[in-house]
């Protein structure tokens, strides 16, 4: 019965968000919704001007639709994760509302997205530690342990989402790159999750629905974000996976396979921490030609379609690597 839902969860989520897209498209055309090209971004995405932004709502239809379908199954975790998402998702729909209606890549403000991250972090955070089926202790993969963190698990796990919506935001700078990436992390989870349910958990038994609809809905998303994109995600839609890849990460008690399985968030994250970092410190010198890292491939000559069909054998391979050390 589980692996039914969850077949079906991929494949109701898939057909709404193809449905969605088709809607979608369109409309964010007619309404002038384009992507503001930063002027100081590869030169091979001027000719991407005008592409249609806030894609992610097609991603966002998906899960929701999945889930009301199968609201009478759902529980706790999978509504407080689509609450979360939607909440990343409805901040980044405000930045990209602001980029389009300045006509440029300025949103909101970076003090304006932390508070509003941090705000969402912690909350999440304390609902956990709060949490009899979560709480304090990380699981502590390869090893079969659990690490109790205590009274830390809530900077620490904070940390881990600010830090994970954001790689997912930084790594949506290619067609395909973000949801390509996103789609084999969750589909990991699903199986995760699948493996949880069928041992009892119902956390397992709950989130699975969830993992199996976000997955579906990156596939389907892939068929207009895929090279050359018809639509691009936004914030709206990096967000929105970004929170609910962290919900996943923090319920499922993994944080600490955040730097295995989101191997490419990761790289995404400290490639900019690194170039800002060299910027300020050794007399604006860069390490690398443009960071995050895709682009500095980029400015290497790698074609985008290379670039990211490689980013998504990495994040298939760490995920492999990560089940061995889960189930």
């Amino acid at each position: 019965m589980i692996m039914e839902t969850m077949i079906l969860s991929i494949l109701i989520s898939f057909v709404a968000a193809l449905a969605g897209g088709v809607v979608a498209i369109p409309l964010l055309r007619s309404l002038k919704a384009g992507q503001p090209i930063r002027e100081l971004g590869p030169e091979s995405h001027y000719k991407k001007a005008g592409t249609p932004t806030m894609g992610g709502i097609i991603m966002a239809f998906g899960v929701l639709v999945t889930c009301l379908i199968y609201m009478n199954k759902l529980f706790t975790y999978s509504w407080v994760t689509l609450a979360a998402s939607l909440a990343f998702g409805l901040m980044g729909g405000l930045d990209d509302l602001l980029k389009i209606l300045k006509h440029n890549s300025d949103g909101l403000r970076a003090y304006q997205k932390i508070l509003f991250q941090l705000v969402f972090s912690v909350l999440i955070a304390v609902f956990a530690y709060n949490n009899e089926a979560v709480g304090t202790k990380l699981y502590v993969p390869f090893f079969d342990l659990e690490w109790d963190l205590g009274i830390w698990y809530i900077p620490f796990t904070t940390f881990c989402i600010i830090a994970l919506t954001n790689g997912v935001n930084l790594t949506d700078g290619l067609d395909g790159l973000s949801s390509g990436v996103t789609m084999i992390v969750s589909a990991t989870f699903t199986i995760i999750l699948y493996g949880m349910a069928e041992a009892g958990s119902v956390v397992g038994k709950d989130l699975v629905i969830f993992a199996a609809a976000l997955t579906g809905a990156c596939l389907g998303f892939l068929r207009f974000n895929s090279y050359p994109a018809r639509v691009f995600m936004g914030d709206l839609g990096a967000f929105f996976l970004g929170g609910g890849i962290a919900m996943l990460f923090v319920l499922t008690r993994l944080q600490l396979m955040i730097p295995l399985m989101g191997i490419i968030y990761t790289v995404s994250d400290l490639s900019v921490v690194l170039q800002v970092g060299s910027y300020k410190l050794r007399n604006k010198k860069r390490i690398f030609l443009m960071a995050p890292l895709h682009h500095h491939f980029e400015k290497k000559g790698i074609p985008e379609t290379k670039i990211v069909s490689n980013y998504m054998l990495v994040t298939a391979a760490a995920c492999l690597i990560a089940l061995l050390g889960v189930l």
